[in-house]
C-alpha cells in the first residue's frame, strides 16, 4: 500500500508541539488540576498529529471497508485523512471542505476563550478575588470549555478512532476537575462562591446573561 502521504515524523512532532506551545501560553497552567488539564489536552494533540502525519491508524484499521464502500477513493493520500469531507463527497480540496471550516471556527473561538479567561484569572488571583467578569460572567468554566472547543473542531477536521475515544474520556476528567475545583474555592470564599454557582452555570452559557451584558443597563 502507498503510504507516502505518511511517515513524516517531523512534521507530526512540529505541529503537535506548535499547538501545544500555544495552548500553553494562553492557558499558563499554575496548579496540579492546571497541569492534569493541560497534560489530557496535549496528548490528544500528541494521537491526533500522529495520525495526521505519521501512522494513519485510523485508515488502516477501517481500510476494508473504506476501499469497498468508496472504491474511487484513495485512502492513503494524506487528502482523504479529512473522512467527514471524504465520506460525504466533498470534491474539491478538502481543506477548503465545509468540516475543515468550520474546524477552524471551533479552534479560533476555543483559543480565544482561553485567552480572554487567562486574563480575568490573573487578575483575579492576583488580588485575591473570585474571577467573576469576562467569559467568567457567562460559565464558571470558561477554560474548560476553551479546551473542549479546539478538541470539538480538531475531530471535525481530522478524526480519528483514537481521538474519538478519548474525548469523552477528556470530557468527564475536566467535569471532575471542576467539581474539585469549586468544592476549594467554595471553601475558601464561603457564601460568595454560592452566590456566583447559583447564578452562573457551570459550562453552558444562558442566552440570558449575553442579553443582559449587551443590554443599555448591563
Amino acid at each position: 500500500m502507498e503510504t507516502a502521504s505518511y511517515g513524516l515524523w517531523f512534521l507530526a512532532f512540529i505541529n503537535a508541539a506548535i499547538f501545544i506551545i500555544f495552548a500553553f501560553s494562553f492557558f499558563k497552567p499554575k496548579t496540579e488540576r492546571d497541569w492534569k488539564s493541560f497534560g489530557a489536552f496535549s496528548a490528544f494533540l500528541v494521537a491526533l498529529f500522529t495520525e495526521m502525519y505519521g501512522f494513519p491508524l485510523t485508515i488502516y484499521f477501517l481500510s476494508g471497508w473504506l476501499q469497498t464502500s468508496y472504491p474511487d477513493i484513495d485512502w492513503f493520500a494524506h487528502d482523504s485523512g479529512h473522512l467527514l469531507e471524504m465520506l460525504f463527497g466533498w470534491k474539491a480540496n478538502p481543506h477548503f471542505g465545509p468540516f475543515h471550516l468550520l474546524s477552524f471556527v471551533f479552534i479560533g473561538l476555543g483559543f480565544l476563550l482561553l485567552s480572554a479567561a487567562w486574563r480575568v484569572l490573573y487578575q483575579a488571583q492576583r488580588t485575591g478575588t473570585l474571577a467573576m467578569s469576562g467569559p467568567y460572567r457567562h460559565v464558571r468554566h470558561p477554560q474548560y470549555v476553551g479546551f473542549v472547543l479546539i478538541l470539538v473542531g480538531f475531530l471535525f477536521q481530522w478524526p480519528t478512532l483514537l481521538t474519538l475515544a478519548m474525548f469523552p474520556v477528556l470530557l468527564v476528567m475536566y467535569w471532575r476537575l471542576a467539581l474539585t475545583e469549586e468544592a476549594d474555592v467554595e471553601a475558601e470564599l464561603g457564601d460568595v462562591y454560592r452566590q456566583y454557582a447559583g447564578r452562573v452555570p457551570r459550562f453552558i452559557p444562558r442566552l440570558a446573561s449575553f442579553q443582559n451584558t449587551t443590554s443599555p443597563s448591563g
